[in-house]
């Protein structure tokens, strides 16, 4: 049986959120030229929490968008079972726009580095930045460091960081560090 230890939780976790948001709004100002891609399967959860959260504070409605990088993942073909594809939307061109990426978890830099890849298909931003709820940043892989950190987590390579969203049917927001036994 796994361990599992409370990282974060609602209503902290709804702060965490705000002050990224409004990190994002001191840099990105009015969103003119920004736009916000989800990371599919779980960074979209996220993803709408800050949008929400955006649109409520500038009283308009910032693009946002979900992004599957299933088939640019670098592992794609050296797992047992067929990966599942998820749905990508991105009802804009990235084209000279300045888009934010967001995901749940940062762990080793590969989801990333696959987001990046999947992105050209929509064009070629001015900027990309990465937010994270979550960087576990003694586990990367590559050189890739976000720009807006909700929490920093320090794991081992066996831990497991868990994310439960309402959305998803968890009776609360919660962030767990899972420790296997």
């Amino acid at each position: 049986m796994n361990q599992k230890r409370l990282v974060l939780a609602s209503p902290l976790l709804e702060i965490v959120i705000s002050r990224l948001s409004q990190e994002l709004i001191e840099n990105h100002t009015d969103f003119a030229n920004s736009v916000v891609l989800g990371l599919q399967p779980r960074g979209i959860y996220f993803a709408e929490r800050v949008v929400r959260e955006l649109n409520r504070a500038l009283g308009k409605d910032v693009p946002l968008g979900y992004l599957d990088a299933t088939f640019y993942r670098d592992d794609f073909r050296r797992r047992d079972s067929p990966l599942r594809a998820n749905t990508t939307h991105v009802p804009f061109l990235l084209e000279g726009k300045r888009v934010i990426l967001i995901d749940d978890v940062m762990a080793t830099g590969r989801m990333v580095r696959a987001a990046l890849d999947a992105m050209t298909a929509f064009g070629r931003p001015a900027k990309v930045e990465l937010m994270v709820l979550i960087d576990r940043q003694y586990n990367r892989d590559l050189p890739i460091t976000p720009d807006y950190i909700g929490q920093r987590v320090h794991t081992l390579d066996t831990q497991r960081v868990l994310v439960e969203w309402t959305e998803q049917g968890a009776e609360q927001d919660r962030i767990w560090l899972i420790d296997p036994q």
